[in-house]
């Protein structure tokens, strides 16, 4: 069923359902209200008759005359007075024989009675006047409010309910196109997104509602495709160029040497060049083998308590012995006093890899000027600093920095694959933490590494 028709079943439900009760106690208040009203007009009517009758001294002709002056007659009105009643006898009188039994019996009881019977009201009492005599009064006539004017507020409200449901009805199309549409055009206009114009955003309305924030997490989501899509072609572009090259060569190197028959030396040269870019071919696959690794959820690592200062000193050693002209210089005046405030939740070996990756790209492009590698503690997070002299990264290609195999347009004097930073940002995304770079073009480069605490007792 569609979202349209949905509103306008459920408005419309609602709608009918609070009209029929609301309807419904309205006639109902009305008509036992027309009850109790009759029911007090005929009381009047005993009660003023019975003074008349039992209690005036006039004749009969002012009687007339003060009924017809001072008592509105009713639709078959009758009314029977039994004066100076016994009430062992009266149920036998022939006069009231008319009458249900249940009716007079009550009366005798109580002293007074009333009920219905096919729209004719009954009303009946016991009088006593000033001399100590009972009197038995009964009075009926029909309901004219009942048969007449029920009737046609039964039938008003039947013709409001129908005019209603049909308002009802055009208001509630009306209303389920206003609402459903702003999602049509988000619909029409999504289906024109493709792969060839991710760049196309939806219209974010001025309205502050329920479909402002769905166009604007659409957008967020296009946003969050298009950077997915467009690292993921740059990352197809890097990676064939750079698996291309040592491929290229290593078969360049194999045509040249089979054009003819050379001599043993020139044969092992040939081995040595082909195996030199086939080494180089292998480090490329393992680099983007284990970025690949990194990117699962850590369900596949060993997770332990690791100390972040002591590797720190660890990582300094080794990147020291492989880059044996840098200089590194480490700041731990900011480390705490608490030593379980310096270890974290995590893999050692995976962390030693990204910060000496963070580390050797810092000694490679700082040419030659000292490297500082600090590290401290703010709120929860430990923070590991590593800043260097050197040649920074170009403005323009800050966003690309994460792309494997990416590398900046002016590193080409320096060797790499550009898989150290996404493979130092996936590890550290592992241990729930984040790395931050910020740099400036002839300047250097600054990146920190934040990783959360990990909740050890002494």
């Amino acid at each position: 069923m569609k979202l349209q028709n949905k509103i306008v079943y459920i408005l419309l439900t609602a709608f009918l359902g609070y009209t029929l009760l609301f309807s419904g106690f309205i006639y109902y208040s009305i008509s036992r209200f027309s009850f109790t009203d009759f029911y007090k007009r005929l009381e009047i009517r005993a009660i003023a008759t019975a003074k008349i009758e039992l209690e005036s001294q006039s004749d009969n002709t002012e009687v007339q005359q003060l009924r017809q002056d001072y008592l509105e007659t009713l639709p078959n009105e009758k009314h029977v007075i039994l004066e100076d009643i016994s009430r062992k006898d009266v149920l036998d009188d022939l006069r009231i024989n008319e009458y249900s039994k249940n009716f007079l019996t009550q009366i005798l009881d109580k002293g007074i009675s009333t009920y219905n019977s096919q729209n004719t009201f009954y009303y009946g009492t016991i009088y006593k006047t000033a001399d100590g005599r009972e009197h038995l009064i009964i009075f009926s006539a029909e309901n004219y409010f009942s048969t007449h004017h029920l009737s046609y507020l039964r039938n008003l409200i039947l013709t409001s309910l129908a005019i209603a449901f049909l308002l009802i009805v055009v208001f509630s199309i009306m209303f389920s196109r206003k609402i459903i549409e702003p999602i049509q055009n988000i619909i029409k206009k999504t289906k024109k997104i493709g792969l060839e114009n991710l760049h196309m955003r939806l219209e974010v309305p001025d309205s502050n509602d329920s479909i402002r924030e769905l166009t604007q997490t659409f957008n967020d989501m296009l946003n969050r495709l298009e950077t997915s899509f467009e690292t993921q072609k740059n990352f197809i572009s890097n990676a064939s160029h750079e698996l291309n090259t040592p491929l290229t060569s290593i078969i360049g190197e194999a045509d040249v040497t089979l054009s003819r028959i050379r001599e043993p030396l020139e044969y092992i040269e040939s081995m040595k060049a082909i195996l030199e870019e086939a080494e180089k071919l292998h480090k490329k696959t393992q680099a983007l083998l284990l970025l690949a690794q990194t990117g699962f959820d850590g369900k596949r690592q060993k997770f332990g308590k690791v100390r972040i200062d002591q590797l720190v000193l660890d990582v300094k050693e080794t990147v020291g012995g492989i880059q044996t002209n840098s200089k590194i210089q480490l700041d731990f005046s900011l480390l705490p006093e608490n030593p379980l405030l310096l270890k974290v939740l995590g893999n050692e070996q995976l962390l030693h890899l990204a910060v000496s990756n963070i580390l050797l790209n810092a000694c490679k492009y700082s040419n030659g000027t000292p490297v500082n590698i600090g590290l401290g503690v703010v709120e929860r997070d430990i923070i590991i600093i590593v800043k260097d002299n050197g040649i920074g990264i170009p403005p323009d290609e800050m966003e690309y920095i994460f792309d494997p195999y990416f590398r900046a347009s002016n590193t080409g004097n320096h060797e790499g694959y550009g898989i150290g930073l996404p493979l130092a940002r996936n590890i550290v995304r592992l241990h729930g933490g984040k790395l931050i770079i910020t740099s400036q073009l002839g300047k250097g480069t600054s990146v920190e590494i934040h990783l959360p605490l990990g909740n050890f007792e002494l």
